[in-house]
């Protein structure tokens, strides 16, 4: 049963701990649901560990709504995030247009965009109209170049009084949830107190009220960049490296396919086929 986001919220007060994992396709999906993951981000991460992009920058609203559709079709029973891609929500008007796609056409159940207090307005409004909005604050990979790059947020005073009030107004705006990325865990802890929407955490310690990853960096699929705060579960790019050698292997010396992966046919009726009459 695909919890709401009432029951989200009442789990982060209950201080029973959210599961978040992204997924781009049909088959990653389905197997969330049925290992049970709370909710699944269909996140523009994609557009490096899918489509070799150099980072999510490239990649499109189009290809959002084609891999999320791809993700409902799989997980129809889990509650479904869907990011806004760069330059997807510059105003009130585009936002509500683009997310309304996703909602609509790729039938997520909420959408994210990343940025503090100065996109709070536009959160505002996607509420107002209907559209159940996470935040994301801290390292936000769309603006990371303005950043310094793929690092740790909010370790001054300056940085982190920003984020901490950016979290205040994005509540304020009306986000059901938000995700602290890369940012130190005592501050993440301090703004998961003192909020009362859920906080979802990547890279900001164990204290925020749920957690997500990368699909591609759990299973050990990506190895391009693998940020500090990934714990890989699996090193599935080794075995799949392994299978495929196995079987260019077996079919080389003609091990593969063997009798049992073959269809036989009664030798009589092969005979006639080349009989002459």
């Amino acid at each position: 049963m695909k919890k709401t986001i009432q029951e989200l919220q009442s789990m982060a007060k209950e201080g029973n701990k959210i599961t978040m994992l992204t997924a781009y396709d049909y088959p990653t999906a389905n197997l969330l649901e049925k290992a049970g993951v709370d909710m699944i981000l269909v996140g523009d991460s994609l557009g490096m560990v899918v489509l070799g992009y150099d980072s999510t920058v490239p990649v499109t609203m189009d290809e959002m709504v084609h891999h999320t559709k791809a993700v409902r079709r799989g997980a129809p029973n889990t509650f479904v995030v869907a990011d806004l891609p760069y330059l997807s929500y510059t105003n009130s008007q585009e936002a509500l247009f683009n997310a309304g796609r996703l909602i609509k056409e790729g039938r997520a159940d909420a959408v994210k965009l990343e940025g503090g207090k100065d996109f709070a307005p536009i959160i505002e409004y996607l509420t107002k109209n209907g559209i159940p909005v996470v935040g994301h604050i801290g390292l936000t990979p769309q603006t990371s170049t303005q950043l310094g790059g793929f690092k740790v947020q909010g370790k001054d005073l300056e940085s982190a009084s920003r984020i901490y009030h950016d979290a205040l107004a994005l509540e304020k705006a009306g986000a059901i949830m938000i995700t602290l990325e890369a940012i130190p865990a005592p501050l993440a802890a301090r703004i998961t107190a003192d909020l009362v929407i859920p906080t979802i955490g990547i890279g900001a310690g164990v204290q925020c009220d749920g957690q997500v990853l990368v699909i591609h960096d759990l299973l050990g699929l990506y190895e391009k960049f693998v940020p500090k705060f990934v714990k890989q579960y699996e090193n599935l790019a080794q075995s799949i490296q392994k299978a495929v050698k196995q079987y260019c292997q077996e079919v080389k010396n003609s091990v593969f396919p063997a009798a049992e992966h073959s269809y036989k046919m009664e030798e009589e009726v092969l005979k006639s086929i080349f009989t002459k009459d």
